[in-house]
């Protein structure tokens, strides 16, 4: 068994990492980390106890704690604020230990922290040596290396790459002039106790956010900008008034010979061997088929004029810790489903 810690296992990402590593068939819970309820049961508080084998005794600690139980876990996830985890992912991996990010702290190039997340970097050293963990785009160590740091792609990015990123990468669309519409459940925003996502103001509405500032664009520039030169594009998240799932519907160029059929094409070619990518008809990349999973499903199509690819999935699975999970199976050889084929979706 490989003993993982969980930092900030009180947030949904956090929590739903804790109960994946506790019913995963070769992980264990070490420790888990929550200012708010120090002390207090972990098993009670995430819903551990119905797992068969799982520690009913083990108890939350102080987040300023992590550290200090950092010999106790060979793995770390990090469900923490970018420039939370931009101190502590560096501190674990000297230590030896796997780190895998579900922050934005290591996404980016160090000039671009002070505009997109309001901070200099402070190790921008290792910014260089994390790997980016879209295992069925970007390869990952296999086995990963004593002190290896994943940078867990963000929910929008995620879904917006798997839909995109084989169209940019076989040069069907254009890479400049892409745009990307993104809408997410209120869990992709944290936990939340202001106005702005309470049930009344949330409820019947949906509304753009972080306009023309949202963090993931950067991100989703960087990663499409392996696969081709040129990339510029806009992105736009939007708020959902459902808790959890996430559709990004991406628009680009189409280049001289693309059409629907190639597009789709392209899709089945890039996952054919990707067990959580299901290539379906755009209309059919919907939330009510993956919330609940760490699936993906992409389409696309193409007429003369444009190229709409889409994709849909759980923003905090596929999105945050069934990824991250998913890249601890891919770095450790074992079967990239293990502890995530059981998961169902939520609704009929």
């Amino acid at each position: 068994m490989i003993r993982v810690g969980v930092v900030g296992a009180s947030g949904y990402s956090g929590a739903v990492a804790a109960r994946l590593v506790e019913s995963h068939p070769r992980l264990s819970l070490a420790f888990a980390t929550s200012d708010k309820l120090a002390g207090e049961s972990v098993a009670a508080h995430l819903g551990l106890a119905a797992v068969a084998g799982a520690d009913t005794s083990t108890r939350f600690v102080p987040n300023a704690a992590a550290l200090d139980h950092g010999d106790a876990c060979d793995v770390v996830l990090l469900a923490t604020a970018a420039d939370v985890s931009m101190r502590l992912a560096p501190a674990f991996a000297e230590r030896g230990r796997t780190v895998v990010d579900l922050s934005g702290a290591f996404r980016l190039e160090a000039p671009a922290y002070p505009r997109w997340y309001g901070f200099e970097h402070a190790a921008p050293a290792w910014l260089g040596r994390a790997h980016y963990g879209l295992p069925e785009l970007f390869p990952l160590p296999r086995p990963a290396p004593a002190g290896a740091l994943v940078a867990n792609p963000g929910c929008y990015a995620t879904a917006a790459l798997l839909a995109l990123g084989p169209l940019v990468r076989e040069g069907l669309v254009e890479p400049a002039g892409i745009v990307v519409d993104g809408k997410s459940g209120v869990t992709g925003a944290g936990r939340q106790s202001g106005e702005a996502h309470s049930f009344v103001a949330i409820d019947g509405d949906v509304r753009a956010y972080r306009v023309l500032g949202h963090q993931h664009t950067p991100e989703i520039v960087r990663a499409l900008s392996r696969f081709a030169a040129g990339v510029k594009l806009t992105f736009t998240a939007h708020l959902l008034p459902v808790a959890r799932g996430l559709l990004a519907t991406c628009y680009a160029r189409p280049r001289a010979g693309t059409t629907a059929a190639r597009v789709t094409e392209c899709l089945h070619a890039a996952y054919a061997k990707a067990p959580f990518v299901r290539v379906v008809p755009p209309d059919e990349a919907r939330l009510s088929r993956v919330v609940g999973t760490n699936f993906a499903l992409v389409g696309a199509s193409a007429d003369e004029d444009m190229v709409v690819a889409v994709g849909a999935i759980d923003n905090l699975l596929k999105g945050a810790a069934g990824q991250a999970v998913q890249n601890l199976n891919v770095m450790n050889g074992w079967d990239e489903t293990l502890g995530l084929a059981h998961l169902q979706r939520v609704s009929p």
